[in-house]
């Protein structure tokens, strides 16, 4: 035996609960939906779908013409000379509505015109620099400038500029649509600097090419250094600082082997203790009065080295030839 409890709410008082009894209540013939019978009620039927009638006589209903109506685009109502920064302030997905621009993407036939900015996913993927317009820039700068110290005025050319800040660190920045905001490529440091701000002598410069190999330019008379092993920017930047000062200090060291090697060992032709200026100290020292002036012998020891360093032709010939006559103190 089973039995159910049914309450019934009137509008003034609560009635007693009533109690009706079933037997066999999980009878087949029964269903358990069934509303049970307390008098002339019935329990209200719980509907999880709306009926087919009702569907029906809600889709034959009219709308009304003032709900049906759309409204016109944004882009149709901006003005000419309104506060972009203020409608675009941040980066976002291409919004067709708040551009006022007939902007067209996408791949077509040759011969007709693409797709417009409705619709049109190709313009949703790729980034976007509306909020980076000229007015956007130059209110950003204005809101930094109170955060920068003025630029010291002595600097006014790029030649003191390099002869102070003689080293220049290059990094890049990449700004992609993706589900990161960090590029490896982002992490690469280059460094430049020029060879005789380094202060080396002869010795320490030969011997800092050697290591440092095709990263030097003669042209430019400039090192680059391009660090990218590390994970990290910073990481990379202390590295090539770390680079350059080993390079430096190991060029200034002088081994006890390196004071054996003779004039057959160079790899380049030196005229500076040479047996060319050993043999022309001798000459100026055997004839007494004879005094050679600084310049003239300058100029002989550069066209030589130039003569059996980088080989021979025409012009270095005549020149190792004036140099020569002047040495000898004889008229052209």
């Amino acid at each position: 035996m089973s039995a159910i409890v049914s309450f019934r709410l009137s509008r003034n008082y609560l009635t007693f609960p009533t109690f009706r009894t079933f037997s066999n209540y999980a009878s087949p013939d029964k269903s358990e939906d069934v509303a049970v019978q307390t008098g002339e009620e019935q329990f209200r039927v719980l509907e999880l779908s709306k009926s087919r009638d009702r569907n029906d006589r809600n889709r034959n209903r009219k709308i009304p013409a003032w709900k049906s109506r759309t409204p016109p685009p944004r882009s149709h109502k901006m003005p000419v000379d309104q506060d972009w920064p203020s409608v675009w302030p941040v980066a976002r997905s291409f919004h067709p509505a708040s551009v006022p621009l007939p902007l067209h993407q996408g791949f077509v036939k040759p011969g007709k015109t693409p797709p417009g900015k409705f619709a049109n996913a190709e313009l949703m993927k790729i980034p976007n620099f509306l909020h980076l317009t000229p007015p956007a820039i130059k209110r950003h700068c204005e809101a930094l400038k109170k955060f920068c110290t003025a630029w010291p005025e002595n600097l006014d050319t790029e030649e003191k500029i390099v002869q102070h800040f003689p080293i220049e660190i290059s990094t890049t920045d990449y700004c992609h649509s993706g589900p990161t905001i960090r590029d490896p490529r982002a992490r690469i440091v280059t460094m430049k600097v020029k060879l005789d701000k380094l202060q080396l002598d002869e010795h320490a410069k030969d011997k800092l090419l050697r290591l440092v190999k095709e990263r030097y330019d003669p042209s430019t008379d400039i090192l680059t250094i391009v660090a990218d092993r590390c994970p990290l920017r910073k990481q990379n930047m202390e590295y090539a600082n770390y680079l350059l000062t080993v390079l430096v200090t190991e060029s200034k060291k002088r081994e006890p082997w390196e004071d054996e090697k003779g004039e057959q060992d160079m790899e380049k032709y030196i005229w500076q203790g040479s047996v060319s200026q050993k043999t022309l100290q001798s000459i100026v020292e055997r004839t007494p009065g004879t005094k050679l002036e600084p310049e003239v012998v300058q100029q002989y020891a550069q066209s030589i080295e130039r003569f059996h360093n980088e080989g021979e032709d025409i012009d270095k010939l005549k020149d190792y030839k004036q140099s020569v006559k002047r040495l000898l103190g004889l008229k052209n």
